[in-house]
């Protein structure tokens, strides 16, 4: 694979050094520790029980176009492969693409690991609450469930059905008033209840107000997380903002500087190539664009021009003041509450791997992180994005010791940590030859992890961890 031609005509980023994995340190935790991804044992686990759901969300990606996602559920045989990381787990959530109250045996799975995990750990599982019941919820805390997340993205009737195709609300606040008592009956006051809502353009005023709703009805916290479009139909949906912050900065200081000096940079892409027919004024400005492309390089800032010039700061404000008042009544009603990014963090982190997270699929396979997970296409902005499944063995075949600790999951967790590579969402190359390739290989960076491009370690999706 031959890698692009860097120039100042078609790019407003390229790296100025390419660091090979092997170069770039890993730094420890904040009190000189090692980072729990190199511990000799996962401390945070991830088991997907089934991938069957009994409702077809249009934003989901079983229901988009060419999904080759596999329904099956979870073996006790297979779950047991797990024994020897449960003594040492900090968490457990047994949830993956499907709804875990359709396994039968998801009691037993949840018995099975309390008495084994310690005791200041904990077990959870996000669900959609359509099949939970009073005796179903006591079922899950004598088992030694800790805590649920419920799906709630509206306080609407019309538009929780819309979103939650199968659902109505009246389901949530059924499920609420059953956990609620089961709470009470089993004598567990220390069991959290929350909620997940998927932000987008159409119900981010409704936030706030589900904030309430759900406090009022017992719930403990809230997730929140963007919408990740598997179809082009939702890009439109996505509600936050395509460039960096520090990319947004630079941008408008030097916007500001445009506006002071009459320079207009709206036509930038129509006049950058006209060599020969420009005049004075649009060489003024491509030259203007161009000083602003070496500021943001010196700065290691990766900056895509078109999308900034098409940017909406009004929508950007708005979702900053939505989430402003979000803070502010999850501190007046007790909430605790995760809100995503507005725009993708310059500085990239990754939750699982840093956390020391596993995955396995329900057929037991092993994977490093939820981007991972499952094979899919997905889109940011107008992007099409392939996305392959990354395993490193099946419980089936070896223990999860032996597959953690192996050479090639260790060699990816630290490559992972390194946060050494490209920001190509705000790169003027994409879609470039090696992200946008149905199977990944590198990246520009040589890396031979596609964090470059991951949504989760831009800091836009949350997820119950």
């Amino acid at each position: 694979m031959n890698k692009p031609t860097w120039s100042i005509a078609n790019l407003s980023h390229a790296p100025s050094t390419v660091i090979t994995p092997a170069t770039a340190p890993i730094s420890p935790i904040a009190d000189g520790t090692p980072q729990p991804a190199l511990f000799p044992y996962p401390s945070k686990l991830f088991v997907e029980t089934t991938t069957y759901c009994n409702l077809k969300c249009s934003m989901c990606m079983k229901q988009t176009m060419g999904s080759e996602l596999k329904e099956g559920f979870l073996t006790m045989e297979i779950f047991r492969g797990l024994d020897p990381a449960f003594p040492r787990a900090e968490s457990l959530v047994m949830s993956g693409i499907g709804e875990p109250l359709l396994c039968r045996e998801l009691e037993d799975f949840i018995r099975h690991a309390r008495a084994r995990m310690p005791r200041d750990s904990w077990i959870g599982f996000q669900s959609n609450g359509l099949l939970l019941d009073e005796e179903r919820a006591v079922s899950l805390m004598e088992a030694g469930l800790d805590r649920i997340c419920l799906s709630v993205d509206s306080v609407s009737p019309e538009t929780f059905s819309t979103v939650r195709e199968g659902g109505e609300l009246g389901d949530i606040d059924r499920a609420f008033a059953a956990l609620a008592s089961a709470r009470e009956r089993c004598g567990r006051p220390d069991f959290r209840i929350g909620i997940e809502f998927v932000i987008m353009r159409d119900n981010l005023h409704e936030l706030p107000s589900t904030l309430r709703w759900a406090a009022s009805r017992g719930a403990d916290f809230a997730i929140t997380s963007h919408l990740l479009p598997y179809d082009p139909a939702f890009v439109k949906d996505a509600a936050y903002e395509p460039n960096t912050e520090d990319a947004i900065r630079l941008f408008e200081s030097w916007r500001k500087r445009a506006e002071a000096e009459g320079i207009d940079m709206s036509d930038y892409f129509k006049t950058a190539f006209l060599r020969y027919s420009r005049t004075p004024e649009q060489d003024r400005m491509v030259d203007f664009v161009r000083r602003m492309m070496d500021d943001a390089r010196g700065r290691d800032i990766f900056l895509n021009v078109e999308s900034l010039l098409q940017r909406d700061p009004g929508w950007y404000a708005r979702v900053e003041s939505t989430f402003a008042e979000a803070r502010a009544i999850a501190t007046e009603q007790g909430l605790e509450l995760r809100l995503p990014a507005v725009a993708p963090r310059s500085d990239r982190a990754c939750d699982f791997l840093e956390g020391g997270s596993v995955f396995v699929s329900w057929d037991g396979k092993v994977h490093p992180c939820y981007f991972l997970w499952h094979k899919y296409v997905c889109y940011f902005t107008e992007r099409k994005k392939h996305v392959s499944t990354k395993s490193f063995g099946s419980l089936t075949e070896e223990g999860i010791m032996e597959i953690w600790n192996a050479p090639p999951f260790r060699q990816f967790r630290e490559e992972v940590l390194r946060h050494d590579y490209p920001f190509c969402a705000n790169c003027n190359l994409i879609p470039c030859e090696y992200l946008y390739c149905e199977e990944f290989e590198q990246d520009c960076y040589t890396n031979t992890v596609p964090c470059g491009d991951c949504f989760w370690c831009m800091g836009l999706f949350n997820c119950m961890s």
